[in-house]
């Protein structure tokens, strides 16, 4: 099932105002209560590692050797904390979100990297056959302009972070 409900602004990425570009974009970084499909028993066990935000997150479970501990540390399948940490990367993107983060999931999207080498055309196909075939519901897929926002904004997220 995709999450479709809007989600909180991000107070430590505040959106910017329409035709302003920032200087730099920034990660967003999210409460975990907001990623889609983490229940609150598993929340309350990334608590008690002091796992909070999406940033964190990705910080303690980026490797697969650190994920492979997460999920033993936890005692949960590896499966699941792949699936948060892809959840959590793809919510880095600012206009993708936790609102938008598992419908990328679903259509086969794990990770900014691979957002970002993505034609928006072919991923707008992509997604629709999702809706459709899902959902029966067209209508809620995003316009083919969103998604070359988004992919955009992953591009832009990779090349700053390999900047010093």
């Amino acid at each position: 099932m995709v999450h479709r409900s809007k989600p909180t602004p991000n107070p430590t990425n505040p959106p910017q105002r329409k035709g302003s570009a920032p200087a730099r974009l920034k990660s967003a970084n999210w409460l975990l209560s907001q990623l889609p499909g983490l229940s609150e028993q598993d929340q309350a066990k990334l608590r008690s590692l002091n796992i909070t935000t999406t940033h964190q997150l990705l910080k303690t479970a980026w490797t697969a050797t650190a994920r492979e501990a997460l999920a033993a540390q936890l005692n949960l399948h590896l499966q699941h904390v792949q699936k948060w940490v892809a959840l959590a990367d793809l919510a880095r993107v600012p206009s993708v979100g936790c609102q938008y983060n598992g419908l990328l999931l679903h259509a086969g999207v794990a990770t900014v990297e691979r957002l970002a080498q993505l034609q928006a055309g072919q991923l707008h196909r992509q997604i629709l056959k999702l809706q459709v075939t899902i959902m029966q519901r067209p209508d809620l897929c995003p316009n083919a302009g969103e998604i070359s926002h988004w992919i955009r904004q992953a591009q832009l997220l990779l090349v700053y972070e390999r900047q010093p």
